[in-house]
Parts: C-alpha cells; structure tokens; sequence
C-alpha cells in the first residue's frame, strides 16, 4: 500500500503540528472499510480549517497515475441548509430544491468514476442552521458516491449530534501544538435591505438566502429544511415576502447562489417573479440585466392569473404551418396545452387519446402532431388539413417499427421521422429509405431535426454528448457540446439568423448553440430543467415543473 505520509511533492505539507492528523485523514479516504464520514474536531485555533484546506489541495505523489477523488470545499459558516444544499449540489453537477432533493438526486443519479467526489464541511458549529446541517450530513453519509469530512468545534452540539446512531471517523487536533487558525472570529457581516432588488443582486447570495431563510422562519413562513415552499401567490404575506422577491429567490436560488455578475443574476431574479410582484421590480430588475446575454420576453410561473400558469412542463413543441406562432406544452398526465408564443396566454388543447405520459411531440410542417408515448411506441394526432398519402404510409411504417423496437426520443420534419433508442442510436426514416447512426454510448434522451439547405439531425444522450449528423453521411466525429451530464432535452429550428439548436443537461444547464459559427449562449433556470424549444424567431424557451420562461437573445451583448 502507498505511503499516506504528506510530502511537499503530495502539494505540501500540512501546517506544522498536524501532520499526524494528516496521515489519518489520507488513511480514511484510502480505507474502503472505513465510515463515509470523518469529523474533524477540536478546539478554537487548534488548526483545523487549515488541515481541510490543505487536504482540499492535496494530491497524489509527482509521477504517478492514480486518479484523484475530487474533493469539494463549502464553508458552512453563517449558511442555512437551503443555501449549503444548492452549493453542494452547483458543485456535484445536479439540481436540488431542498436537501431532500440533494440527497435523492446525488443517491438515483448515474455513478461515475468523475461523479465520485469527498465533501469538505467546514465551520458547522458556526452554521445559521447547524442542527439542520448536521440532519442533512447524515442523509449524504449514506450516499454511496459521497464521503464527508465535517469540521465541528470541540465542546459544541455538533460533534456529539454527528456520532449519534452512525459509524464515524474522528480525527481531534485538541492537545496539538497546532498554529492559530483564523484568528478573531469573523465580525457578522450587514445584511442588505432584502426589498432591493439591486441590493439582493450585488450582495454575497448565500447571506442573502440565510436572510431570506432565517427572516421567513421568524416570521412562520414555509422555506426551511423542506425547502422553498412558496406561498401560491406572492403577496400572501407581504410583511416578509418583500415585494416577491423572496418568492423568486427561493424559486431559483441554486442558480442565483453561482458566481456570476450581478447584471446575469437579475435576469436569473427577473425571469423568476410572479405576477404578483410588486410591479416597481421588474424595471429595476431589467435595468440591471441590460448587460447579460438574454433579455426575458416572459415567464410564467404557478400561482399566476394573467395569463394563467399552463401547468407542470414535461415536453415542448414549437409548431409551424397551419399551427404557425403556436406552443405545444405538455405535463405529466400526457395533456398537452396549445400556447400563443407571444405571451403564453391558452388556446386550447391538442385533442389526443395517447394513454398514459407523452414523453415526446413532434410537430410536423403540415399540421400534424406525432406523440411518443412512455412506452415508446408513436401516436399520430392529425392537422385540419388532409395528409399526403406518402406521408401516412411514413407515419404507419414508423408506427409499426415502434410497437417492435420502443423509442426514447421523436423529432419531424417534411418527409422524415428521426427516432432514438435506448442502445444509442438514431434512426431516420424517410422517403428514401432508413438512414441509422451510432452516435452515443447508452440510450439516447433527445434528437431534433433541421429542414434547412442541408437538413441535419441533432441528438442528445445519457452521455452528455450533443451531436450533429446528416442522414446519409457518417456522424461528424467531434460533438457540438459534452457535459458530465445527461442531456434531458433538445430542440433545433431553422431561423433568419440560421439553425439554432437548444439543449438542457441534468445538471440544470440550458445553451443555446449556432451551428455554422457564432457564439454559445447559456442559462440556468435554478430549479431541474424538463424540456427547451426554439421558435422561429429565435427565441428559447424553458420548461420546469413549476415555470415556463421564454428569452430572446441580447442581440447588443450576443453579436
């Protein structure tokens, strides 16, 4: 077995007096037996935020070839568990609303040798919510993919709470000749007027949740531990709701708590308000979003009555031809809701029979609607207009591939059907015949399809990969966009700008992408992204369970 002893080419040594504890910590990580977590404990200036810090930087020995677990550092000092929670999550590479969706995302979610990673909680002690913390720790500790190491000054709850009922490694610098830590203790830094929009955009995010967390718990406002429960209309109880920020911010605040500028997360807060809001933000929030990539056409969101909130969004279509400047959403029950693109307001229902969840719409050019079901067999919801007849033979021979080999993603264009399956690849059927690509490795989540000059095929799968294929030729060999991430949904049309081509990862992604040259445009939402389209117009819309948001490109800023 290799040494565990620090050495300066392991990326220095550890500070002066706890280097034994180092070697301990190096042991436990190195231990498959050993519990998945590890307290660090002791005393005010006995080195322990140090010793995390530099094993947040330790790595192997120069010259050798092990692969280094991925060690992810987040202070928890003066965090509430809402705020910490989107933290972890932003850096695991997976969307959370409250800690219970953390723990079941990080437990479901695909394990990867990349995806592995070693939490380093500092300062639980000086938590805004340190019981809370310490009950989510203890849900993480059972996730295979995660070890914890959990700094807790000695002689507070903490240490005790986190040995209770549960195996746990325990390195004590109490006694260590250790340097000084931190010094004073950090003075509590102002809060700012949370009724600002400017003030909450330009403010350290994570403070501004702990406010928003803290403030609503005083006051007996839903949002804690559970996570954001907003209240259906912002308003409702108007003393601590702040105007609706604080309904925004709760509704997208994993995003909202990235780095970013403060002109990217007003529009983040922008395209978060409900109708309800008071009505001196938006143009606050817009002025200061002049200079992000995007500026937002409009968002609806649940609780809102003008327009309505059309529901949760599981699929998107943006329709063409007799259905020209028409939205097709559809939710979980396989309704699927018809939508005037310029504000969302209804009109109306596509009449289906499909039984059970519809997974995927194809709108086709001659009006027609082609639906897959959960069971990944084809449904065709006929236009006003009468079919071709070569068309209803594509559309049946399809269907009767389907019933034998289930889809797992649908997408149309004049002539063609272009389907993906579960092995990795797509298929599209045309007039000419069946043209098939392998183009990823595991099932494929999302393919789209482009009527342009040279009609292209776009596709998305579980291995993160986006990429671009016309029927007849080979694949082109280098993806359009790979993240560590599945892609969830996909989404390319043909504009006066050129073909724009949409995707969402699991990790709550959105890009924007130009084929023939241009620049990348990105978004994320806050809450886990279900479906993205494009209009004609170049416009991107995004759908989650409980918003759909629709942006246009800041052309000043996107050029």
């Amino acid at each position: 077995m290799p040494s565990a002893t620090p050495s300066p080419a392991d990326g220095g040594r550890p500070v002066t007096g706890t280097e034994t504890e180092a070697t301990a910590l190096l042991g436990w990580l190195t231990d498959p037996e050993a519990p998945r977590l590890c307290l660090v404990t002791g005393a005010p200036g006995s080195g322990k935020t140090a010793l995390l810090g530099w094993f947040a930087k330790h790595g192997p020995r120069a010259g050798r070839p092990r692969r280094r677990t991925a060690r992810v550092l987040v202070p928890l000092a003066g965090q509430s568990a809402l705020g910490a929670t989107w933290t972890i999550a932003d850096r695991l590479g997976v969307v959370a609303r409250s800690p219970g969706d953390l723990v079941h995302a990080l437990a479901t979610s695909e394990a990867r040798p990349a995806g592995r990673a070693v939490l380093l909680l500092t300062d639980l002690h000086a938590a805004a919510e340190p019981a809370a913390l310490t009950d989510l720790i203890a849900e993480l500790a059972g996730v295979g993919r995660v070890r914890l190491v959990v700094e807790a000054r000695s002689g507070t709850p903490a240490p005790a709470a986190l040995r209770t009922d549960r195996r746990v490694a325990v390195v004590d610098l109490d006694g260590d000749d250790g340097t000084p830590g931190r010094g004073a203790p950090e003075r509590a830094r102002p809060l700012p007027d949370l009724s600002d929009p400017v003030a909450v955009c330009t403010a350290d995010p994570l403070l501004v949740t702990t406010a928003y967390v803290t403030g609503a718990a005083a006051a007996g406002l839903p949002g804690t531990l559970d996570g954001p429960e907003v209240p259906a209309r912002p308003g409702e109880n108007a003393a601590e709701d702040h105007g609706g920020l604080r309904v925004a911010w709760m509704r997208a605040g994993q995003s909202l708590c990235r780095e970013q500028a403060p002109a990217e997360r007003a529009l983040v807060l922008l395209s978060a308000l409900g109708d309800g809001a008071d009505p001196r933000l938006r143009p606050a929030l817009a002025a200061l979003a002049e200079g992000s990539p995007w500026r937002l056409r409009w968002a609806r969101h649940r609780g809102d009555l003008t327009p309505p909130w059309p529901g949760p969004v599981t699929v998107l279509g943006a329709a063409g031809g007799p259905l020209e400047g028409t939205l097709l959403v559809g939710d979980r029950t396989g309704a699927v809701r018809l939508l005037h693109e310029a504000d969302a307001s209804p009109a109306g229902r596509l009449a289906h029979t499909v039984p059970g969840r519809v997974t995927a719409l194809a709108p086709a050019p001659d009006g027609t609607v082609l639906l897959l079901d959960d069971r990944g067999r084809l449904h065709t919801v006929r236009g006003t207009t009468p079919r071709a007849p070569y068309l209803e033979r594509l559309t049946e021979a399809v269907s009767a591939t389907l019933a034998r080999h289930p889809g797992t993603a649908l997408a149309a264009i004049a002539g063609s059907v272009v389907v993906g399956d579960r092995l990795g690849s797509v298929h599209a059927f045309g007039l000419r015949g069946l043209h098939q690509a392998a183009s990823h490795s595991g099932r494929v989540t999302a393919v789209a399809a482009v009527d342009s000059e040279t009609p292209f095929v776009c596709s998305g799968g579980v291995d993160g990969t986006v990429r671009l294929w016309t029927p007849g030729r080979d694949p082109r060999p280098e993806p359009l966009a790979e993240r560590p991430s599945p892609v969830v949904s996909l989404h390319a049309t043909e504009t006066p700008q050129g073909p724009l081509i949409a995707a969402a990862w699991g990790d709550g992604l959105v890009e924007l992408h130009r084929p023939e040259g241009g620049p990348t445009l990105s978004f994320r939402p806050g809450p886990p992204v279900r479906a993205v389209a494009v209009t004609g117009a170049g416009s991107l819309l995004i759908g989650t369970d409980e918003s759909l948001v629709c942006l246009a490109p800041n052309r000043t800023i996107s050029r």
